[in-house]
């Protein structure tokens, strides 16, 4: 018997992750309940994914054996009042927000409840999101299975500790933006040289997915794929000498461990 699952928030997190797991074949669209703010935006999702939909949440925690809560940081503590009274221990509860640990949510709920806190990424949108997972000591070996299988329907997940969440959020969390920075400045500079700016864009984000699949699919070390490109006294090697003295790497930690910083001084 397949599980209901029911998300309380359906931004574009929320609705990537049903779109995902819709598309994949993992649920049916009637194994899943929608909770939204406005009237509008449900029935978006009706239209876009023929889901079950409410503006009531208690609803939502009251018919689904799984809740992913899919809403802002600020709002879980009003939400969980809320809701509270439907949370039985028998339910499996799965939070996606920064800034929201497992001990706030046991805080507010209860010590028995089954918790997994969750961090996916924005390239669930293609089904290509980096997600971690991380279970309380209540969730079974199943449940965290099933969590697993969720998040795999659109895309790749971690299990990590909860004190890693920071480094995971600089590292999968921010990353996309430093990578379409990365791309918009690709284009930029082939634009300078004379290539049409939609070409541009299509050849420069290609080059990246096929470097990303390179390291995954080889095995390689990631130095050891740049030295592939570099040939003696060839073009790629001046231009990886002009990143160095630009400080490219270091750019990049730095950004990460700001990113980090700030994810550890975040409270609700």
């Amino acid at each position: 018997m397949s599980k209901k699952v029911g998300f309380i928030g359906c931004g574009n997190m929320g609705s990537s992750m049903v779109g995902g797991l819709i598309n994949s074949g993992f649920l049916k669209a009637e194994d899943i309940i929608v909770s939204t703010k406005t009237e509008a935006s449900l029935k978006k999702l009706e239209a876009q994914f023929q889901v079950k939909t409410t503006l009531d949440s208690t609803i939502v925690a009251k018919e689904s054996d799984i809740i992913i809560l899919a809403i802002k940081p600020f709002m879980f503590k009003q939400m969980i009042t809320e809701i509270r009274s439907e949370l039985t221990e028998d339910k499996l509860i799965i939070t996606i927000a920064a800034g929201i640990t497992i001990s706030n949510m046991e805080e507010w709920i209860s010590g028995n409840s089954k918790i997994i806190r969750t961090m996916p990424n924005t390239p669930a949108l293609v089904g290509e999101a980096m997600s971690a997972i991380c279970p309380n000591k209540n969730v079974t070996k199943d449940e965290l299975d099933y969590c697993f299988k969720i998040f795999e329907s659109f895309g790749e997940c971690v299990q990590l500790e909860e004190k890693d969440f920071h480094g995971f959020i600089a590292l999968c969390g921010s990353s996309p933006a430093y990578v379409f920075m990365f791309i918009e400045a690709m284009a930029d500079a082939a634009v300078k040289l004379g290539i049409p700016r939609v070409k541009a864009y299509k050849m420069a984000a290609q080059s990246v997915l096929g470097s990303s699949k390179m390291v995954l699919e080889t095995g390689k070390h990631p130095g050891e794929l740049k030295d592939m490109v570099c040939s003696p006294a060839g073009t790629t090697i001046d231009a990886v000498v002009e990143l160095e003295k630009l400080g490219f790497r270091n750019s990049v930690i730095q950004a990460m461990d700001k990113c980090a910083e700030k994810s550890k001084n975040m409270h609700n």
